[in-house]
């Protein structure tokens, strides 16, 4: 699987030859590492908008990487999380994943189990921030739209037919659909279909009276 373009990966463990050795390990696969001996330097990071993932392991020194993913989580910082651990126990791994760490692996490890659990969470983060740039740009796209274009784009949303709108609206059939057809404009949407799409994204789902 290849791996994003442009990516981070934060790799935070006390051990110094641990660090090293997944920095030249992330280098064979064209990932570049980022290595902390102490949570406290990391966390002083303002994480970037790109693909990222960071390998942190549950024990350190002065903070434990349990208390670390708790910092992060209330913070609202999403970046995921694979553990490594030479102390496992199974209810450090499951609070770890109920706080929503996607791999806990315990060490020695294979190399080439971690290099493919790096891959596949930055796949899937690089996936969750084009989500989060389309969202965007729908939400942009809406501010846009008159008072009563929201109202149609609501109505459309909750699954009236545009005579229904037309009744909702106090307007004529032809003129409901003007308006659908200015919102579709301003939205991009290709398609009915595909603006029903947009509004499920953006979490129109009741009509509004007029």
């Amino acid at each position: 699987m290849n791996s994003p373009a442009v990516a981070n990966v934060f790799v935070i463990d006390d051990d110094e030859e641990v660090r090293a050795s997944i920095q030249r390990l992330l280098k064979t696969v064209g990932l570049q590492g980022q290595t902390f001996a102490r949570a406290q330097d990391f966390l002083q990071l303002k994480m970037p908008e790109v693909p990222s993932c960071v390998v942190l392991d549950v024990r350190l020194p002065g903070m434990s990487g349990l208390e670390v993913q708790r910092q992060l989580v209330a913070a609202g910082i999403n970046v995921p999380i694979i553990f490594i651990s030479a102390h496992a126990d199974v209810d450090t791994a499951v609070r770890a994943m109920k706080l929503g760490a996607v791999e806990f692996l315990t060490k020695p490890f294979r190399p080439q189990e971690l290099v493919e659990v790096i891959q596949q969470t930055l796949q899937r983060d690089a996936a969750r921030l084009r989500e989060q740039g389309d969202t965007a740009a729908l939400q942009q796209r809406y501010r846009t739209l008159t008072a009563r274009e929201r109202q149609v784009m609501d109505l459309f949303a909750s699954g009236l037919s545009t005579k229904q709108m037309a009744s909702k609206l106090g307007v004529t059939e032809v003129t409901a659909a003007v308006h659908r057809g200015h919102v579709m404009q301003k939205m991009h949407a290709g398609s009915p279909a595909e603006l029903g799409r947009m509004a499920e994204k953006l979490s129109l789902s009741s009509a509004k009276e007029s």
